[in-house]
């Protein structure tokens, strides 16, 4: 039996938290672990959850205020050592460059298209070392 992903869900946005939920269901594709949703509306709680450990992929909400998701991803690629990779959820397709600022490794657009998002998160998992590994 597989471990289970964990997946840190940062937005302000109660409804965008439902949609990454809901486009993943319990796991994102066939090949990848199910996942363990753990969700936050503030960049304290972010730091927290980080700080805990075990958290294998985080999506940010690059809308979220105050402390939108892309400059989240730039702080916790600056501090968090061995940060998990982020999926950061854009307003729109024209903010690619900031994505790549904030050293994002995965980006879509809002609202969330359930597909795509699945199987960009599925990507990033599958590219994650094996649990023990290191």
């Amino acid at each position: 039996m597989q471990p289970t992903a964990t997946v840190l869900v940062y937005s302000d946005n109660a409804d965008t938290r439902v949609q990454v939920r809901l486009a993943v269901g319990r796991r994102p594709a066939a090949d990848v672990p199910e996942v363990r949703f753990v969700e936050c509306a503030t960049l304290p709680a972010v730091l927290e959850e980080l700080d805990r450990g075990g958290v294998d992929v985080c999506v940010l909400d690059g809308e979220a205020a105050p402390a939108g998701g892309m400059g989240v991803c730039r702080q916790i690629k600056d501090e968090v050592f061995r940060c998990p990779p982020v999926l950061l959820l854009m307003g729109r397709p024209q903010d690619a460059w900031l994505a790549t600022w904030s050293r994002a490794e995965a980006a879509v657009t809002l609202p969330v298209e359930p597909v795509e998002f699945a199987e960009t998160l599925a990507g990033l998992l599958r590219a994650r070392p094996a649990v023990g590994a290191a």
